[in-house]
């Protein structure tokens, strides 16, 4: 089955949605906007059912098929943006200072919306298809929240499939893997207490800027010497704040950061190592060290079967040939990961061309993409659920 016909048809609507989404973009849980658009447009298309307020603003469509009674899976669109101003000097650019759609969550929903649509009107399976609305993937645990809420209970969701975006991979192609595709997440802030004083008399002083420099290095070797090499594990600081005036060595500095690793031995080895760093370092120069980790995100884990599966329905739309069934996981995090734990199911990324990259203020989707992601939610519902 290639592009269906409806999906190529359905374009240019399609992406009509996806670039009013992306003119409104709305952060973490409070998607109220994107959320009442679904909305409109699931009832709209005839759902047997709208659900809202799952996971505080998340939104659930029930389409029930013609073809008797059977299992229920679920199809997951995210919704959020990112705190971001936009620099692609797009006509349908973001309207909301600092917020825009730098990571593609507008075309997810547009995606699964036009599969909603589709299904909807052709409704060629057993059982039913839950169309999952997501708030709060970028770092508020939207997902894990509806899953506390009972959403896979409720609906009876047997297995849960999910979709990303991925610059630099063709349009018309799809890559995936089982077990481990994208990290766990954690992030940690540290605060380092020494001496403040005079900036021409640092023998008086215990200089938290110089300390808090050592501790940026240090925490580079839990990769380098305290990991095993054939495992994964990134350490970032990607902040550093100290000081108010050129004269002044403050009294204390502050860096935070993430870790990501992709076994739950590993990452527990790495928080071991941040703290047992910090406390060396901190007693090394007479410094107090504080140190506040938490763990985020778990591991995004595709189930073997599920992920098999996908892989074919991904082959029977854009062909053997463009399917990357054993890609390398990537580092970031994703919180479809709370919904791989309480079902099987797997998680694919579909080409997004040559694009800026995920979380960049020049990113923007490709509406090209949108038959080849409608295609598979629809080849995937289809045979998940054959009479």
């Amino acid at each position: 089955m290639p592009i269906l016909n409806r999906a190529a048809e359905m374009q240019d609507e399609v992406a009509g949605w996806r670039r009013h989404l992306h003119q409104t973009p709305e952060l973490n849980f409070d998607v109220f906007k994107t959320a009442a658009f679904v909305i409109d447009k699931l009832k709209a298309f005839g759902c047997d059912e709208v659900v809202t307020g799952l996971g505080k603003t998340g939104v659930v469509g029930i389409i029930r098929g013609r073809l008797g009674e059977g299992t229920s899976i679920g199809l997951r669109a995210d919704m959020d943006a990112l705190p971001l101003n936009e620099i692609t000097g797009k006509p349908y650019a973001s309207t909301i200072p600092g917020k825009m759609h730098a990571c593609g969550h507008d075309g997810h929903t547009a995606m699964l919306l036009g599969a909603a649509k589709y299904l909807a009107e052709t409704r060629n399976f057993a059982g039913s298809v839950a169309v999952i609305f997501q708030p709060a993937e970028e770092g508020g645990g939207g997902g894990n929240e509806m899953v506390k809420d009972g959403m896979m209970e409720r609906f009876g969701i047997s297995k849960v499939f999910g979709m990303h975006n991925m610059p630099g991979l063709p349009v018309g192609q799809f890559a995936i893997k089982p077990g481990p595709i994208m990290a766990a997440t954690a992030e940690f802030t540290i605060t380092v207490k020494g001496r403040g004083g005079h900036a021409a008399m640092p023998h008086g002083t215990i200089d938290p800027i110089v300390i808090t420099s050592q501790l940026v290095g240090a925490l580079q070797t839990i990769a380098s010497r305290s990991t095993d090499p054939v495992e994964s594990v990134v350490v970032s600081v990607t902040k550093f704040h100290a000081g108010d005036a050129y004269n002044v060595i403050p009294e204390s500095a502050e860096i935070a950061g993430t870790v990501r690793t992709l076994k739950g031995e590993v990452a527990r080895k790495a928080e071991q190592r941040v703290r047992a760093i910090c406390e060396g370092v901190g007693a090394a120069f007479g410094a107090t060290i504080e140190v506040d980790y938490n763990a985020n995100y778990p591991v995004t884990f595709n189930h073997p079967e599920e992920t098999a599966f996908a892989s074919d329905v991904a082959a029977e739309v854009a062909g053997e040939a463009h399917v990357h069934r054993a890609i390398q996981p990537v580092m970031g995090g994703e919180d479809f990961s709370y919904m791989l734990e309480a079902r099987p199911g797997a998680f694919i990324f579909i080409g997004n061309g040559d694009t800026a990259g995920l979380h960049n203020p020049a990113y923007d989707f490709n509406d090209e993409v949108i038959p080849h992601g409608m295609s598979y939610w629809v080849k995937l519902a289809e045979t998940a659920l054959a009479a």
